[in-house]
């Protein structure tokens, strides 16, 4: 426990000299460097190289680092990086050595020009975007940046002659495991988009040492074990000299300082040190290249305690150290116990604390006044995880800087701006408040006063309508009291958006209604998400990259996607169709060779493949996929020898993975291979219906699966998806989709017309009355579905009992997903998808159609919206300036 109050600093490694008098040889002018923790000023810049002597000046040019442009320099580069950082040579060189030593060459060509946009932006010094993460699924980098610097093929060959097939050398490196789902793969989507776009921006995450987990799946069931992604990362930069103090518990107390003023003094508690690491994100065809920065916890100094370890008390010894790295060892340690809470908030005040202490230092050295902060700085919360970033700014104003509180709160607001993810209340995050009491008192002593004078404020507007206070309350008075982070980042932030227009929609009549009223409508928006072509087209698809290039004479479709419209004009071109399925066919086998190599199960490429990959949740519906495979099979042992040869045979493909705390989710998991396991060695059946569950989904088995489907199923229960990008990811590389009306399935819809995509189930509108029907009137169970239930509970595939909750959720308990009220729906319009899919020419129109109407759907687009309604941001051209 700290003995006494502590401020928080930023150490550095590099002691800093008070010798006066000569520090090197007569002759020599250079000024001493005294390193600061985010660097200089721009008007510090300038009067320091103005003071550098021109003879220093030319030296350091000339033997400036040049990155490599040749096969030939590029192969220099990759063999001195295997004989000197890697201690290989040409007899002991396999693949793993070969990616290290790419990847290394390629990084360091990337440092070049991330330093360049460093001192370019701090040159500039105009206004900033941080954004806020807790999740950046950002995939394999050496692809990345091979193609966004336009040197794969220069990689290609040095890596050739050199002995390796660059195919191999890309497959040695492990997905930073910095995410899980959509909420991450937005976020690196976002990253690359500023970049492209030349945009000076900051993303901020943490450095998680396992990710969520590796999945295995042994005998049928989802095992966790430990993603040991960092055994070597070549991508990112350790800054030990850039460390913070990040405080915990401890108590706050009141005094009167000598302005006579009353401040709040937060003391005692425990100290944790976040250490930053920096990744380079680089730009697509531009010399701009973004930081992202990471924080990493360790304990803070002296924290080993000499004194037990000389007791024999080893473990004792180093506890405070393993509890510090604990924060940032998992991505959402599992909840369902008090202290799996607790290490999840702490994970979140570190994070969002370290950050801020970041963002203020770098204002501060341009040495102006808090109030334009918001002119120079704008901050994105990617959903609820960093909301405490807006108590610790304004703690950071108040107590520390000295700021009034209405002032501070003035910036805090102008600063902030909220990105909400999720219409389901259930799903919003809330803190309890004796949780919030121990861990950050002050900062719930700031919650309580901002939610005060928000909620007088409310009264004072709206006093004939008491029950608002409740309603809109930060403090929800349920027992124990709970801070809802939502409501928080909502009252905090300048703009609220949803991520697609029915999302946007609803939240503005559901969970934040009454925001609504209070703020006016303008408060709220919609930024329809969006993907990187760069990732999704060219770099996971790069023969239909290559095709489409072809016809539209170049690339320049990688930064306006809106020109993929020009594609409809080769509708009529036969041999433009024939190259698009062959490709098409060849990703087919690819995915198929990826099968049979991990799960052992042969599949036919000339089958129709219908792929569900995401995070496994029951709004996803999972289950009703499964549930309709269950029926397909049994319509296909009940058909006559003649009727299976009429039928479309079919590979569906399942992916994802449960929170390990989310119980139902791992039914589904289980259920899926159980069915598999029976349908695959059922010789009846054949190739007419394979099932496969491919295990540790992630971006790089995402680029190999999105390029393969003929269908992919995006049907979650209507109103409950935001958006989904996957959507996106699919129909973009030539594959269409069956869905539901819901999240941005609607605005692609509208994109590509109701031709090109199979809709079915319910609509928005209707769900709450069918839930209502369901518990307070008669619920009626779909007579197929029925059938597909009696056939699990006659132990068809595996004992029952392990599938008992998944069926009485549906049968029993409300069925709150509504899957028996889509069933019917959903089987006959998959009917619909085998009919279409027998008529091929028919079919391949429809894709490259909705290849072509997919331009809106770029996340360039987004970055761009986001910049001019929200952020108030202008990108800085490296040419220009």
């Amino acid at each position: 426990m700290a003995t006494k109050t502590r401020q928080r600093t930023l150490s550095s490694s590099a002691p800093v000299s008070d010798l006066k008098g000569p520090i090197a040889p007569e002759g020599m002018t250079r000024p001493k460097h005294k390193r600061t923790v985010t660097g200089f000023g721009a008007q510090d810049i300038k009067s320091f190289e103005a003071s550098i002597p021109e003879g220093q000046r030319e030296a350091w040019k000339k033997h400036s680092i040049h990155g490599f442009t040749t096969k030939e320099q590029f192969e220099n580069e990759t063999v001195r990086h295997i004989e000197t950082t890697l201690a290989r040579s040409l007899f002991n060189c396999d693949e793993l050595a070969a990616y290290s030593g790419a990847a290394l060459a390629f990084r360091d060509r990337l440092v070049i020009e991330w330093n360049k946009t460093q001192q370019r932006q701090t040159f500039a010094d105009q206004k900033r975007v941080y954004y806020l993460s807790l999740e950046f699924l950002m995939g394999r980098a050496l692809d990345n940046a091979m193609l966004n610097v336009g040197l794969k093929d220069v990689a290609r060959d040095g890596l050739k002659e050199l002995g390796f097939r660059i195919e191999d050398v890309i497959s040695q490196e492990h997905d930073a495991a910095l995410g899980n789902g959509g909420l991450g793969r937005l976020a690196a989507c976002f990253l690359d988009s500023m970049a492209t776009l030349n945009y000076p921006a900051w993303g901020y995450g943490l450095r998680y040492r396992y990710g969520i987990f590796k999945q295995e799946i042994v005998d049928g069931y989802q095992v966790e074990i430990p993603d040991y992604w960092l055994d070597f990362n070549p991508w990112e930069f350790p800054r030990h000299d850039i460390t913070v103090d990040i405080q915990f518990y401890g108590y706050v107390r009141k005094e009167i300082n000598e302005d006579g003023k009353t401040v709040a003094i937060w003391e005692g508690g425990e100290i944790v040190d976040a250490v930053a690491f920096d990744v380079p994100i680089p730009g697509y065809g531009t010399s701009t290249t973004n930081n992202l920065r990471l924080w990493s916890s360790k304990a803070s100094k002296g924290e080993f305690d000499f004194q037990k370890f000389n007791s024999g008390d080893y473990e004792a010894s180093v506890g405070d150290q393993q509890r510090a790295e604990t924060i940032s060892a998992v991505l959402y340690p599992n909840d369902n116990l008090d202290r799996g809470k607790e290490l999840r908030l702490k994970q979140q005040y570190f994070w969002c604390a370290a950050s801020l202490y970041d963002i203020v230092r770098r204002f501060k050295k341009s040495k102006k006044p808090f109030s334009q902060f918001p002119e120079k700085v704008a901050i994105q919360l990617n959903d609820t995880h960093p909301t405490l970033a807006i108590v610790e700014l304004q703690r950071i104003l108040v107590d520390i800087e000295g700021l009034e509180w209405s002032e501070a709160w003035s910036i805090v607001q102008a600063t902030f701006s909220y990105a909400n993810h999720t219409v389901m209340p259930e799903a919003l995050e809330k803190w309890s408040v004796p949780l919030m009491q121990n861990l950050l008192p002050r900062h719930l002593q700031i919650i309580y006063e901002v939610n005060m004078q928000f909620l007088q404020y409310v009264e004072k507007t709206f006093p004939k309508d008491r029950d608002m206070l409740s309603r809109v309350s930060i403090i929800e008075e349920s027992n124990p009291k709970m801070v809802r982070m939502a409501y928080l980042a909502t009252i905090g932030s300048h703009k609220v958006n949803g991520v697609a227009e029915l999302h946007s929609d609803l939240i503005k009549t559901t969970i934040f209604k009454d925001f609504v009223t209070i703020y006016g409508p303008d408060k709220f928006t919609n930024v329809t998400n969006g993907i990187t072509p760069r990732r999704w087209l060219h770099q996971a698809n790069p023969k239909l990259s290559e095709l489409i290039a072809s016809k539209l004479g170049g690339y320049d479709f990688l930064t306006d996607l809106t020109k993929l419209n020009k594609l409809e004009n080769f509708l009529d071109d036969e041999k433009f169709k024939k190259e698009w399925q062959a490709i098409k066919y060849d990703n087919k086998v690819r995915l198929a060779r990826h099968i049979k190599e991990t799960t052992g199960v042969t599949v036919n490429p000339k089958a129709l493949f219908d792929i569900q990959v995401k995070r496994i949740h029951e709004y996803k519906r999972q289950q009703l996929n499964i549930l309709g495979v269950i029926h397909r099979y049994l319509s296909i042992k009940a058909m006559n020898p003649e009727e299976r040869k009429k039928l479309q045979p079919r590979v569906s493909i399942f992916g994802g993975k449960a929170a390990p705390g989310y119980w139902m989710a791992k039914t589904i998991i289980h259920l899926v291979c159980s069915v598999g396991e029976v349908v695959n060695n059922d010789k009846d059946v054949g190739d007419l219906l394979k099932v496969v569950y491919v295990e540790d989904y992630n971006v790089s088995k995402a680029e190999i699966i999105v390029p393969a489907s003929d269908i992919s199923e995006h049907i979650s229960t209507a109103g409950t998806e935001a958006s989904g990008t996957s959507n996106m990811k699919f129909v973009l590389n030539g594959g269409l989709i069956i869905g539901t009306c819901d999240g941005a399935n609607i605005e692609i819809t509208r994109e590509i017309s109701t031709d090109n995509i199979f809709l079915f189930g319910n609509l928005a509108e209707d769900v709450e009355d069918l839930r209502h029907a369901h518990t307070y009137g008669s619920f009626r169970l779909d007579a197929d579905l029925a059938r597909v239930f009696s056939a699990i509970k006659s132990n068809m595939f595996g004992d029952a009992s392990r599938f008992s909750a998944l069926c009485n959720s549906i049968t029993d308990h409300g069925d709150y997903y509504l899957v028996s009220d889509d069933f019917n729906s959903y089987i006959k319009t998959h009917e619909l998808v085998d009919e279409a899919y027998k008529d091929q020419t028919a079919w391949l129109e429809k894709c490259i159609t909705s290849v072509a109407r997919m331009g809106f759907f770029s996340s360039d687009r987004c970055i761009q919206e986001y910049a001019d309604m929200i952020w108030n941001i202008e990108p800085l051209d490296p040419e220009s300036s």
